[in-house]
């Protein structure tokens, strides 16, 4: 095994699943710096049971490269796994396990090549930055950026190393998720005239989210670098309703908004309100009660680094050089360029295409390559001027 696959092997055993403790996986980075001489921070989850971790080491803190990652897997319930998830196991050139592609593949390859750079010598700084809870809408890195953000010293630049097939991302869509509240009036189901079914309320108020994605489809100024040239609206979950017998006076459904950076969040959710006013407005004379309600849990700007950038240019030059590409999933990286001003971009082994799915697993060709594309980054940090 290399150098990378043995700390994937120990990442991996790790069963960071989002809705559970990294701190552990979090205990294993931290102890594993402070042996070569690194000293880190850590920043919590209100709970104290998660933790993101930034450490920066070489001349400075000003300037250099960000490596950024996140610690936290999505669940495997309900997957057909045919080996186990939280295991690593090889075949055929595969390595499977839950996160190998997302993305505890790159951090094995980041904590890899940082036992060599602490003996190199470092012109410029290496910063790491490893978060949680970036499965559920890059809830955790904002602490971290919140910390930074007071910091005087900034990276000159971010690569966030999602599974990109080594390629260069330079942009991706913002995200921003809601809850819809559909209030209704109870009743006895054998006198359904006389209340309001919210479940029935949300059904509208889906079918005018269906609607208003049509006429986003419709409109002009689509983005054909995306494989999803437009932005989208997506119903995830719905729960109303408590038994047969009873109208249900209460309907709520989770649904998102992946916006291009040219369409406005703020306009479209502007259009959601307003259609929700209208349906309820034929209800209020005989149900004063009735109402939709949308509520905003988490949002994060989308990335969009422009192809001449100087940050895109020094990464492409690592990356044997590919044509940048836009991605559709989300990363921290309109956090970082928005909230820190730090140009990034996304770069990362293994592809998306594995992620998320029963039997995950990363090539390890791909992690080869990664170790590759770090140690020419290495190179050049120990370059005046090569950061």
């Amino acid at each position: 095994m290399t150098r990378t696959e043995q700390i994937l092997e120990d990442l991996i055993g790790f069963a960071t699943v989002s809705r559970d403790s990294n701190l552990q996986l979090i205990d294993y980075i931290q102890t594993s710096l402070r042996k070569l001489g690194i000293v880190s921070t850590l920043t919590y989850n209100e709970e104290k049971t998660k933790a993101n971790l930034y450490a920066v080491f070489g001349p400075g803190r000003e300037g250099g490269v960000m490596l950024s990652g996140h610690t936290d897997v999505v669940p495997v319930d309900g997957q057909d796994w045919t080996v186990d998830p939280f295991k690593l196991s090889l075949d055929n050139g595969r390595l499977f396990g839950r996160g190998t592609t997302d993305m505890k593949g790159f951090v094995a390859s980041v904590l890899g090549m940082v036992e060599q750079a602490v003996s190199a010598d470092l012109r410029h700084p290496i910063h790491l930055a490893f978060s949680y809870d970036e499965e559920i809408g890059c809830v955790g890195v904002k602490s971290m950026i919140a910390m930074l953000e007071s910091a005087r010293e900034r990276p000159g630049f971010c690569i966030i190393g999602e599974p990109t097939s080594l390629q260069v991302a330079i942009a991706h869509k913002g995200k921003t998720g809601m809850v819809c509240r559909c209030l209704g009036v109870e009743g006895h189901s054998a006198l359904a005239h006389k209340g309001l079914n919210a479940i029935y309320l949300a059904t509208e108020m889906i079918a005018a989210i269906r609607e208003i994605q049509q006429n986003i489809v419709r409109a002009p100024g689509h983005d054909n670098e995306f494989a999803v040239p437009y932005s989208t609206l997506h119903v995830g979950t719905i729960n109303g309703g408590t038994a047969l017998n009873i109208i249900p006076n209460l309907c709520e459904f989770k649904f998102e908004l992946r916006n291009l950076k040219s369409d406005s969040p703020e306009e479209i959710i502007g259009q959601l309100r307003q259609a929700a006013s209208d349906i309820v407005d034929k209800y209020r004379h005989e149900f004063p009660g009735a109402g939709i309600e949308i509520e905003i849990f988490n949002a994060y700007p989308a990335l969009d680094t422009a192809p001449q950038e100087e940050v895109v240019q020094y990464v492409r030059s690592l990356a044997d050089g590919n044509q940048p590409v836009k991605i559709d999933f989300g990363t921290e990286g309109g956090l970082f360029q928005h909230r820190l001003k730090v140009p990034t971009v996304v770069c990362g082994p293994g592809s998306m295409d594995q992620g998320h799915k029963p039997d995950e697993f990363i090539e390890q060709s791909q992690l080869l390559k990664c170790d590759a594309f770090l140690g020419r980054l290495l190179e050049r940090l120990c370059v005046e001027g090569g950061a």
